[in-house]
């Protein structure tokens, strides 16, 4: 067995491990369990006498030294999701203190002050708003405590907070709870590191906090990016008319309060939801359809190059957000393993990303949905697309049109169990939806920038490059508001856990076997 495959092998456990981690109830217990059960494995399989009569006795005692050490790894996957999940959390302690008698049958939190700075883009809805606040210390009375954490403020959407912003909040410390079934809005926050949250507090703006230097720096760039985005989705807001600018800054800059409830409701039900997200899928499709279109321009080396640097200038334009730079991995990846003409196997170089994403943030593998789909897409255009290609070979190539159609196939039959599974809804057009609307998004997100820097320069020069946005845009959004008008658009599924596993298993398998035999014409 190569070096390679072993280092896949490892890789795959340590990402399984971190998965099944939310399923033990002892995540202490379960790891020393599978390090027992590894150390066995690995000690038993070594011992020269173990596969001593047996024909392949060499061949069975490596296999067996690398399923121990595969449990090894799979046991430092659970221990990294528990380091995680269970860590000790201050704001946590403090949400519990109550003051004062029930007031019909609740108690009343205790009011503390936390003083600190705002680190994410104020998300509106309405009449409300969600600030991030970075707290770095904890008043109660009597005594001030030095934090390093995360919250979540529930205030009136104006004023408006920017990243950087230092304020000082009065308020309850509070527990989120889960109000949707099959949603965990508990898990959800975790994931983006809050365990707490505060409703409506008292904030004072202008507080004097201490920032330390690293962040200091991370907050003046991340000013400077959110900053660009605004001039920007304000240039788009005056060249182009609504539901078309919403809909552009929708998929350039992710900003999705502007788009029409009926239009994100008819995304939903198509399944195209993922072109209104900045998430790997998309990125994905857009790098792969990008790059498909300028090497009938100029050489493949080139297009690569040019196709990496749009990846960058599009992350700079959002925002360079934690959930944006890791789907630009994701579509940067996807461009390496096909900007050189697939010189190398991107297996490995995959597995790899992942894990270190995961190894710095474990709950985003159980948790994220965007980085699952994001995952499952990146895996479907590697190992699904090339066995599409081959079966579709004879099809005739049009600039770039049946690479993008079978790219898009291969993301959608990875995507489409989980996103029945979360959603529990399973559309029936998906497949055609996507067919008909991706193969022109680059064209749409690029006359869609060329709209905003136009309006950037002048605004009647942004109007007039906005005329073909439109007309792109239009072409999109009414092809996803004619399919998901059809009485048999989508069902309602209600996916189990075991069937969804089992839909995967006969995947991967399909895959495998496909695989194995073009090994074995090969050979």
């Amino acid at each position: 067995m190569h070096k390679s495959q072993v280092f896949g092998y490892l890789l795959i456990s340590f990402l399984v491990g971190v998965f099944i981690g939310p399923w033990f109830d002892s995540v202490t217990l379960a790891t020393l369990i599978l390090i027992l059960v590894g150390t066995i494995v690995l000690v038993v399989s070594g011992y020269e006498r173990t596969f001593a009569k047996t024909k392949r006795a060499e061949r069975n005692r490596q296999v067996g030294m690398i399923v121990g050490a595969c449990i090894l790894v799979l046991s430092l996957g659970v221990f990294r999701y528990g380091q995680v999940n269970f860590g000790q959390s201050i704001l946590s302690q403090f949400s519990e203190r109550t003051a004062g008698p029930a007031v019909g049958g609740v108690n009343k939190g205790i009011k503390v002050v936390l003083r600190g700075y705002v680190d994410n883009s104020m998300e509106v809805n309405g009449s409300q708003g969600q600030v991030y606040l970075h707290v770095r210390e904890l008043e109660v009375p009597g005594n001030v405590i030095k934090v390093d954490e995360r919250t979540l403020l529930f205030t009136n959407s104006f004023p408006i907070y920017k990243v950087g912003d230092k304020i000082s909040v009065t308020g309850s410390l509070e527990k989120p709870k889960n109000f949707t079934e099959g949603f965990d809005y508990i898990q959800y926050l975790k994931n983006k590191r809050i365990r707490t949250t505060v409703p409506f507090p008292t904030i004072v703006p202008n507080a004097k906090v201490y920032v330390p230097l690293f962040q200091r720096g991370k907050l003046a760039l991340y000013r400077a990016l959110f900053n660009i985005k605004d001039k920007f989705e304000s240039a788009v807001n005056r060249s182009l008319p609504e539901p078309y600018a919403g809909y552009t800054n929708g998929i350039l800059v992710g900003t999705r309060q502007n788009i029409p409830d009926d239009l994100t409701k008819a995304f939903n039900t198509t399944s195209t939801t993922h072109v209104l997200a900045i998430s790997g899928y998309n990125i994905s499709i857009i790098a792969t359809s990008l790059l498909a279109m300028l090497v009938f321009f100029m050489r493949r080396r080139k297009a690569f190059w040019v196709s990496v640097l749009v990846i960058i200038l599009f992350t700079i334009l959002t925002g360079a957000s934690a959930s944006v730079v890791r789907a630009s991995i994701m579509g940067l990846l996807i461009l390496f393993a096909n900007g050189y003409g697939r010189l190398y196997d991107p297996r490995n170089s995959i597995l790899l990303a992942a894990g270190v994403m995961v190894f710095l943030d474990p709950l985003s593998l159980r948790f994220d949905v965007g980085f699952q789909l994001s995952f499952l897409a990146v895996i479907g255009l590697i190992y699904l697309y090339p066995i599409l290609e081959s079966k579709f070979s004879k099809l005739p190539e049009w600039k770039g049109l049946k690479e993008t159609l079978l790219m898009s196939i291969s993301a959608q039959i990875m995507v489409a169990p989980l996103l029945a599974y979360v959603f529990h809804t399973f559309s029936l057009v998906s497949l055609p939806a996507n067919i008909l609307i991706l193969p022109i998004m680059p064209y749409v997100m690029l006359f869609g920038f060329l709209t905003g820097i136009g309006g950037l320069i002048l605004v009647p020069l942004g109007k007039a490059i906005g005329l073909i946005a439109i007309v792109l845009g239009g072409y999109q959004i009414e092809i996803v508001k004619w399919m998901a008008s059809l009485p048999f658009a989508s069902i309602n599924t209600h996916l189990p856990t075991v069937l969804l596993v089992a839909i995967y298993v006969l995947i991967i398998l399909s895959i495998w076997k496909t695989y194995l035999k073009k090994n074995q014409r090969e050979a």
